[in-house]
């Protein structure tokens, strides 16, 4: 069965940096296009950044552009998210999601498109 593993989140200070990773099996990586979202105590679940298929086009909500990155390795079937500059409103568990699309360069910021979802990984930044 299809199962994303997220993994990386952690403590940390203001203006550090973590590294997550989201480890995809039991499904053809490169035929999804992944997503990272986030949910914060007491909040929706929000878009973070996602990446198409291709890996060459990404797109981030604004509150994170310039600190977060998103990449993906199809060899690995691994999609990584690098967040820099933290801060305490970063704090939140962060999803990886995965939706099979037809389209090889196409984005995708809807929670309600995606197929699969990962458990969850808490990054908590204090100030």
């Amino acid at each position: 069965q299809v199962q994303l593993v997220e993994s990386g989140g952690g403590l940390v200070q203001a203006g550090g940096s973590l590294r997550l990773s989201c480890a995809a099996s039991g499904l053809t990586f490169s035929s999804y296009a992944m997503g990272w979202f986030r949910q914060a105590p007491g909040k929706e679940r929000e878009f973070v950044t996602a990446i198409s298929r291709s890996g060459d086009r990404t797109t981030y909500v604004d509150s994170v552009k310039g600190r977060f990155t998103i990449s993906r390795d199809n060899a690995k079937t691994t999609v990584y998210l690098q967040m820099n500059n933290l801060k305490p409103e970063d704090t939140a568990v962060y999803y990886c999601a995965a939706y099979r699309s037809s389209y090889y360069y196409a984005l995708y910021s809807r929670l309600d498109v995606y197929d699969y979802w990962g458990q969850g990984t808490q990054v908590t930044v204090s100030s």
